[in-house]
């Protein structure tokens, strides 16, 4: 019997749940231990209710504020150089932070790593490519005991921040669900990102009315603000369209009003990453059209895939064209169907990942 741990600063978009069911299915024991708490409804595992971070709009806005006046780059947004790119502490107020928060968090985590008996599992999944402390103090004893360590990237983390050097220099495997980070990491391995599919899918026939949502997490990175204007547009040029605006809103909130929709589009530009994410991913598995920009790497590496392909100039020309040919948008919910299920099924995406247990297990 394994036994695996996953660390993460939250259990995002409940992959973490996922993944444990997953392994206990194997037979294996798993965990999963966070920072804070999600601010949806996902379990947050064994959380450790850490201070001095968090997702809520509080933090995020003193972090912008930082960003836009006293980081060099001026620019929360900016995308780091390297391969990889390594996080270092811009200023002096950074490396303190980071000091005083590892020496306020080292109460808490210290306590932890006895009582719940962290050292004791065989594989370590660090999320994010993050430890508990800035200087991956944990990873380091955990590879001294001959523990292995797995690093996921999910995007900004590496885009905007960079890998931590002393945890990216001792992991033996580094993983990703997001295709444009394999170009800045030497030892990037690409994984679909997993999901249960516990029953026979099936979508909705579109009907009369075509309902159209757009459900971003930031923004900026999904090119939302045209997004909005084209389908506010259609919405007014025919009483056979609707848009969903799906924002600020759980997670049960947001698949009750996927259920009634027929078209999701996911973003425009690659900003926040190329192709598509876990929003698309959830969306396929209830039988939606899905519509994203997929650029030339894409079309390449996710070969048959089931996208309508849209940018910045075609979105409103490609969503006429569903909106004239419901049956066309029938064909993309079956192709959306077969793809979520040939690719994403947790059973398929956790074959692969235990063929790389057994190989960094081996030693090969």
């Amino acid at each position: 019997m394994l036994k695996i741990l996953y660390i993460a600063p939250e259990n995002t978009v409940g992959t973490l749940s996922t993944w444990k069911k997953f392994h206990e299915s194997r037979g294996n024991k798993c965990d999963f231990i966070t920072f804070y708490k999600t601010p949806n409804e996902f379990d947050s595992g064994i959380c450790l209710n850490l201070p001095l971070i968090s997702s809520d709009k509080f933090y995020r806005n003193l972090r912008s504020l930082y960003y836009n006046n006293f980081k060099i780059s001026k620019n929360e947004y900016s995308v780091k150089s390297g391969y990889p790119p390594t996080w270092e502490a811009n200023s002096l107020f950074e490396k303190l932070f980071f000091r005083v928060r590892d020496f306020v968090w080292s109460f808490k985590v210290e306590k932890a790593l006895q009582n719940l008996k962290l050292f004791d599992y065989d594989i370590y999944h660090f999320e994010w490519g993050l430890d508990f402390y800035r200087d991956a103090n944990f990873a380091i004893r955990l590879k001294k005991l001959e523990k292995k360590i797995i690093c996921t990237y999910h995007g900004q983390d590496m885009r905007t921040r960079g890998v931590i050097k002393n945890i990216d220099n001792i992991s033996d495997l580094n993983l990703s669900s997001e295709l444009d980070l394999l170009s800045k990491h030497p030892k990037l391995k690409y994984m679909f990102l997993p999901i249960s599919i516990s029953s026979e899918l099936s979508y909705k026939k579109t009907g009369k009315k075509i309902k159209i949502c757009h459900s971003p997490t930031d923004r900026y990175y999904k090119g939302s603000n045209h997004i909005i204007e084209v389908c506010k547009r259609l919405e007014k040029d025919s009483p056979y369209v609707e848009f969903k605006l799906i924002e600020n809103m759980s997670h049960h909130e947001v698949i009750k009003i996927k259920k009634t929709c027929d078209i999701l589009i996911d973003q425009i530009g690659d900003s926040g990453g190329w192709g598509y994410g876990m929003n698309s991913v959830e969306s396929m598995k209830l039988g939606l059209c899905c519509m994203s920009e997929m650029n030339a790497a894409c079309n390449k590496f996710f070969k048959d895939h089931p996208f309508v392909n849209i940018n910045k100039y075609n979105l409103e020309s490609r969503l006429r064209k569903l909106i004239d040919n419901p049956l066309l948008i029938d064909q993309h919910k079956q192709k959306s169907i077969d793809w979520v299920k040939k690719k994403h099924s947790v059973e398929s995406v956790g074959k692969l990942l235990y063929e790389n247990y057994n190989r960094i297990l081996s030693g090969a």
